[in-house]
């Protein structure tokens, strides 16, 4: 259900984010147009009972009252207290994403680890890594809304395969009054020192980091538990919720367009719909529903996480990491940069422009301006910068630098055709194709010797 748009903001451009705007699945409209549209009703009410069914003396009585909650109103600190609302609940919900249990370290660990072609060791891979996604299915069902409808029942985790029936009793079993997802772990730790005391894991160092390893999927488990069970306090919440609905529902009174001959400061204009009422109920109400949509992201929301993809990915890659590529590898050959100390990969015309030359510090290109100049080849003028920058891009002014100080001797240093032929290059790479040189420099007389 995550609505995903990457591809779509890649690069930035002239109105990037308005095709985003269009968007229905997961957008603020879908969230907000039932309250939008109850706000719009009760407002145009008011409106149509003040301007046609009040008298004389009840329409005085109503613009004092929203005089009123048009001064008061803006007393309640709705943006502070929304700000921080907010920021909670977005931190909160990518956290949740971040603890979610994915079994690839140790579906790597296991078909590196557990040795063993024959059907016992392929039997004691799948049931190592069948009791991991166990223990992930234990958890999404405890704290999310759509794994629970998927498996409502340990008979359907049965059924699913995840657990056997003989395992099924073993865990009721257990008699315990706490969440029992930590079965499988402790059953995992057991199977995998059995497998060290029969040689199926040839060292303890690997059986400490199978250990570890599985203790750090515990601990991801641990975390989402714990998160579903402590949520954001609940005064914070309705601390919130109060004060958005509150300083919208005295907006109703003290945004109304009054009557203009009353001459009330600011009610100088009666325009019927008040737009930036309207402007400011839909960002604060719509900063409200982020956070009601992203407290719990493991319901059924447009943007909520995709649980049961999680579990249905994470048992194909799994099983298949531990059985059929364990031990099958391909044949090793050389590399096609076998004999080249210098491997560059080759670039598509599409992708030319992303070879860029390797950045050397932020000094580096004035470091190499002030040895090209002080070595005698020429004085500071805008035609020599040009040339200059020319050869620094083929790396020519930083590599002068670093020729023996004898070729770097005299007065006057020497000329521009020594650098050409030490570091040779198409002629046509080197200059502009219009390039004018300060006459009486070095350049210029390359430049002439070029000429001839």
């Amino acid at each position: 259900m995550t609505v995903t748009y990457s591809s779509k903001v890649a690069n930035a451009s002239f109105f990037g984010f308005h095709r985003l705007l269009l968007r229905w699945k997961g957008s603020i409209y879908k969230l907000l147009y039932r309250e939008f549209a109850l706000f719009v009703l009760l407002y145009t009410f008011l409106s149509v009972v003040y301007r046609f069914f009040f008298s004389e003396h009840q329409k005085r009585l109503f613009e004092k009252l929203s005089l009123y909650c048009e001064t008061y109103a803006e007393q309640i600190p709705v943006t502070f207290v929304l700000g921080f609302y907010v920021t909670l609940v977005v931190n909160r919900w990518w956290n949740q994403f971040v603890n979610l249990p994915w079994p690839d370290r140790l579906m790597i660990h296991i078909s590196s680890c557990v040795k063993g072609k024959d059907e016992y060791g392929r039997l004691l891979r799948r049931t190592l890594m069948r009791y991991v996604n166990l223990t992930s299915v234990l958890i999404f069902r405890s704290v999310s809304r759509a794994v629970c409808k998927r498996f409502p029942t340990i008979e359907h985790v049965v059924e699913a395969g995840f657990m056997t029936p003989e395992e099924r009793k073993m865990y009721e079993n257990i008699r315990s009054p706490h969440l029992k997802y930590w079965i499988p772990v402790v059953w995992f730790c057991n199977l995998a020192s059995k497998a060290r005391e029969e040689g199926r894991i040839q060292d303890s160092i690997d059986l400490q980091n199978l250990l570890n390893e599985i203790n750090g999927l515990r601990a991801w488990c641990s975390t989402l538990f714990g998160y579903d069970w402590v949520g954001v306090p609940l005064v914070y919440t309705q601390v919130v919720t109060l004060a958005v609905y509150t300083f919208f529902l005295a907006s109703l009174i003290g945004r109304q367009f009054l009557d203009p001959t009353q001459g009330y400061q600011g009610h100088d204009l009666d325009l019927y719909i008040p737009v930036f009422t309207l402007l400011q109920f839909f960002f604060y109400a719509g900063w409200l529903k982020v956070a009601e949509q992203l407290i719990n992201p493991f319901g059924e929301d447009d943007d909520d996480f995709e649980v049961n993809w999680v579990i249905d990915r994470s048992l194909q890659v799994s099983l298949l990491a531990v059985d059929e590529m364990h031990m099958n590898l391909p044949t090793m050959t050389k590399d096609m940069y076998w004999n080249d100390s210098d491997a560059r990969p080759p670039y598509t015309l599409a992708a030319a422009d992303s070879c860029i030359p390797s950045f050397l510090g932020s000094t580096t290109d004035m470091g190499s301006l002030l040895q090209f100049f002080s070595s005698g080849l020429g004085v500071f003028c805008p035609q020599n910068l040009l040339i200059f920058s020319e050869l620094l891009s083929l790396n020519v002014a930083g590599s002068w630098s670093s020729l023996p100080a004898a070729e770097r001797s005299g007065s006057s240093g020497p000329p521009l055709c020594h650098i050409r032929e030490r570091f040779p290059r198409p002629e046509e790479q080197y200059w502009p194709t219009q390039v004018s040189f300060c006459p009486g420099t070095a350049a210029h007389h390359f430049h002439n010797s070029r000429e001839s």
